[in-house]
């Protein structure tokens, strides 16, 4: 049993070297660019999902990728937060958003699924949907939804969403540090990178 309060954080993608590098997996570059950060190296299969534990400021921190694929995403964050004990306000999931301009990054504390398949799978699992959340913009389907999720960015959409995943890791640091709302002041809109000074 953790004697300090536990957050999870999850990611979600689609498992596989197929989906490694699409749209619909940038919740799984966030965890990783966390786990980079923080020399993370070992991970942990359980409750369906590859998982690392650290301890980051007062916290201990389980990040989460969920190898259920995208549309069964509930059960693995269901099974972990029941495993942990975590508190839904401890939760946050991490995922790609076509409704949001590429690049964007959106925190909220609670809301709907948004019409994204991973988080209707959360939500009905965890029969709630007030959990914090972070949403990464991946713009709008020019095509069929599914093939636009399910594709690779371009070199230049690359190279801005690159950004944008070491963004997010910088607005989830805050998250753990100081809570949801300073995380939204913070990074909502017009997203600045973390000052050094």
């Amino acid at each position: 049993m953790m004697s300090k309060s536990v957050k999870l954080i999850v990611g979600l993608g689609n498992p596989g070297p197929r989906y490694e590098n699409t749209k619909h997996n940038v919740g799984f570059w966030v965890v990783n660019e966390l786990m980079l950060r923080l020399r993370l190296n070992r991970l942990e299969n359980l409750c369906r999902s590859l998982i690392a534990r650290t301890e980051w400021y007062d916290s201990e921190i389980i990040f989460a990728k969920p190898m259920t694929y995208m549309n069964n995403s509930g059960q693995a964050v269901k099974a972990l937060v029941q495993w942990f004990d975590i508190g839904l306000d401890n939760l946050c999931v991490v995922y790609d958003d076509l409704n949001l301009e590429l690049g964007m990054l959106r925190i909220r504390r609670a809301g709907s699924d948004g019409g994204h398949n991973g988080m209707k799978s959360i939500i009905r699992h965890l029969d709630s949907q007030d959990f914090p959340r972070v949403r990464i913009g991946i713009g709008k389907a020019e095509g069929e939804w599914m093939d636009h999720v399910l594709s690779d960015f371009s070199a230049i959409e690359r190279g801005k969403i690159d950004v944008v995943v070491r963004r997010t890791a910088d607005s989830i640091e805050t998250l753990v540090t100081d809570g949801v709302q300073v995380a939204m002041n913070r990074f909502n809109g017009r997203v600045k990178p973390k000052s050094n000074s």
